[in-house]
C-alpha cells in the first residue's frame, strides 16, 4: 500500500510516496493530486530517513542520498534514471551529453522524455540536466525551483571552500 507525506522546503511542500521496497516518488505542490492523503497519524514515520536526508540537502549538508527507491517505469526510464544519479553534486550535463554516456547518442530526445518522467527528482537529481547551450529547460517543479536547487548546489560547493551560503538562495522570483 503506497503512503504519502507532504513536508516544507524552501522550495515550497513535498509529497513524498513509498511503500514498503522504497521511496516511490516527490511531487512538487504544483503537482499534488487531490486523491493523495497524507493526513492519517503516523503519516511521518515510514519517511523519517528520507525527510532527515533531504533536509540535509537543502540545509547543504548532504550531497548523495542513501535511500531505499522504487521508482516504477520502463527498463529505458530507469537506466535513464540511473544515470542521473551519477551526474556529481554541484556539476549539469546535456541532454546530449546524458544520451553519450548511455551509448546511445541518437536518443536525446528520448533520453529528454525519461528524464521529464522521472517519479524521484531531487533525489534522483533530473534538475542538473540541462539544454546543449547551457540553458535551463524544462523541470516539474518550475524552472525557479531547478534554478534554486542548482544555486543551493553551488552555494554548498563555495561554503566547503569557506565561503558563505548566499542568503537569497532560496528566493524563487
Amino acid at each position: 500500500m503506497t503512503r504519502f507525506c507532504e513536508i516544507a522546503t524552501p522550495i515550497g511542500r513535498l509529497r513524498l510516496a513509498g511503500d514498503e521496497k522504497g521511496l516511490r516518488g516527490i511531487s512538487f505542490e504544483n503537482r499534488f493530486r487531490p486523491s493523495e492523503s497524507s493526513d492519517r497519524p503516523g503519516a511521518l514515520a515510514p519517511f523519517r530517513e528520507a525527510i532527515d536526508q533531504l533536509n540535509a540537502y537543502f540545509a547543504g549538508e548532504r550531497r548523495r542520498f542513501d535511500l531505499p527507491l522504487a521508482p516504477e517505469g520502463t527498463p529505458f526510464q530507469r537506466e535513464v534514471w540511473s544515470a542521473l544519479t551519477t551526474i556529481p553534486y554541484g556539476e549539469t550535463v546535456s541532454y546530449g551529453e546524458l544520451a553519450r554516456q548511455l551509448g546511445k547518442p541518437a536518443a536525446t530526445r528520448a533520453v529528454g522524455a525519461a528524464n521529464g518522467r522521472n517519479p524521484i527528482p531531487i533525489i534522483i537529481p533530473c534538475h542538473r540536466v540541462i539544454g546543449a547551450d547551457g540553458s535551463l529547460t524544462g523541470f516539474g517543479g518550475g524552472l525557479a525551483v531547478k534554478r534554486a536547487l542548482l544555486a543551493l548546489e553551488a552555494g554548498g560547493r563555495q561554503a566547503l571552500l569557506g565561503g558563505a551560503p548566499d542568503p537569497t538562495l532560496f528566493s524563487l522570483t
